[in-house]
């Protein structure tokens, strides 16, 4: 199953079948793409933390039971596990991965489908796709290259050999590692900090992210402008605006005694 809490303006979303290492069932992919679209749908939240039950798995990908033989038989189309990959939804609300333990196929490929990852310090990682005919196509095939680089994407891929999260730290494809116990409170104290931000503005730097990247140079910066025109006339901007104004004058009224007694002592 796919569990879906709210802690304040965060969302965790846990892959909770730790007796099979959260391995995916068909049933788990649409309700992870439901989780992501109730997120994204609800104004209350601001940040989603994803995560797997237990400390054994973050998750081992489709399951080989169920997911695997359905996929290799050909009796639905791959696409209609966009929405748990992040895929053609428009989610730009960050997402923070929480990940302890294995983290494998399907698994790493949710991994990729993050924005900030936080890892246990014993975490493994693989895509062994290729050791079994097929490839990662979860959104890996495109993402892997542009987040960290062509020769170690490659090497990931290509090998299909386990990596640790050092190895993943080292090619930058990760932002900590910790000990495994300090892995989820440290991610939710992460989208909680991000929570607090003007909610506009973070969407909006995850938005150019996502989409700005492919453009010709020019065409980049035309609508980066778009988005930043966006972002400082909403409400969110104004406020923060004005708070800014207030706390200078504050700044300036607190300021002012001082100054006069120093031009009367200097009398």
């Amino acid at each position: 199953m796919v569990r879906y809490d709210t802690q304040g303006a965060v969302a965790l979303i846990t892959l909770d079948r730790p007796d099979k290492l959260n391995a995916m069932s068909l049933a788990m992919y649409d309700a992870l793409g439901a989780a992501y679209i109730r997120a994204r749908d609800d104004e209350a939240v601001r940040a989603i933390v994803l995560t797997g039950a237990g400390e054994r798995a973050f998750s081992v990908g489709a399951d080989l039971t169920e997911s695997i033989p359905a996929l290799a038989e050909d009796r639905f189309d791959i696409s209609a596990w966009d929405p748990a990959h992040a895929k053609g939804i428009a989610l730009y609300k960050p997402v923070i991965a929480a990940v302890r333990g294995a983290c494998i196929g399907g698994g790493m490929e949710f991994m990729l489908s993050t924005d900030i990852r936080v890892v246990a310090e014993d975490a493994l990682f693989q895509l062994p796709e290729p050791r079994h005919g097929f490839v990662p196509a979860g959104g890996t095939l495109v993402r892997l290259v542009r987040q960290a680089g062509y020769a170690h994407a490659m090497q990931i891929m290509l090998l299909a050999e386990r990596l640790t999260a050092a190895d993943l730290y080292r090619m930058g494809i990760v932002n900590e590692v910790l000990p495994a116990d300090q892995v989820l409170p440290r991610a939710m104290a992460m989208a909680q900090g991000i929570a607090s931000l003007g909610a506009i503005a973070v969407q909006t730097i995850k938005e150019a992210a996502l989409t700005l990247h492919s453009e010709p140079l020019d065409l980049a910066f035309a609508r980066e402008a778009v988005l930043g025109q966006r972002a400082f006339t909403c409400d969110d901007a104004k406020a923060g605006l004005q708070r800014f104004v207030e706390r200078g004058r504050a700044k300036k009224d607190t300021a002012q005694p001082a100054d006069r007694r120093a031009d009367r002592n200097s009398g």
